[in-house]
């Protein structure tokens, strides 16, 4: 049995963003904050930025209108994950004027016998990360998720699935042309 992944409870960060690394096609998405000094990287899925930039824009169309933070657009480095996100948790907190995050570890087990799948998920339960972000870095997030499907791998014109950098074989052509 591994040791369970850190926790992380970030109240006040003082940046939050999500970024990628990567080529095009190859690209490792990630979820960072920071405070005091501490960053935490958590690698996640395109999709997770994606659904996560939407249901913050809906959020914040609810309240008023903030500039993006420009400190909240860049990961810092070292990419080192701590560890892979499986689901995420919005809420917005009155009180405090905070977006909070709720990320969950995705939990994985690598086995095709269903006893021992659920005997071992049964007791599973992966490490969290609460950020308590501000709009306005909520705002620049939005923002750069934005930039960073938009700069993803070209999509054919045809079919409109992602393209490699050598093309890829359209299945409306039945494999018959490179585009």
């Amino acid at each position: 049995m591994t040791d369970p992944s850190p926790s992380y409870h970030l109240d006040h960060p003082d940046f939050f963003v999500g970024g990628a690394v990567g080529p095009p096609g190859q690209r490792v998405f990630h979820l960072q904050a920071g405070q005091d000094g501490e960053v935490v990287t958590l690698r996640c899925e395109k999709q997770h930025v994606v659904a996560l930039a939407e249901h913050l824009d809906e959020l914040l169309a609810d309240l008023p209108p903030v500039a993006p933070d420009p400190g909240s657009r860049e990961l810092r480095e070292p990419f080192d994950d701590q560890w892979t996100v499986g689901g995420l948790g919005l809420a917005y907190e009155e009180d405090s004027d905070r977006v909070v995050l709720i990320c969950e570890e995705l939990i994985v087990v690598d086995t095709d016998d269903e006893e021992v799948l659920a005997e071992a998920l049964a007791g599973a339960e992966g490490a969290r990360a609460r950020f308590a972000i501000t709009r306005s870095q909520a705002a620049a997030f939005i923002a750069t998720a934005e930039e960073l499907v938009q700069g993803g791998r070209a999509r054919c014109q045809i079919c409109g699935e992602p393209m490699d950098p050598l093309g890829h074989v359209c299945p409306r052509s039945n494999g018959h042309r490179k585009h």
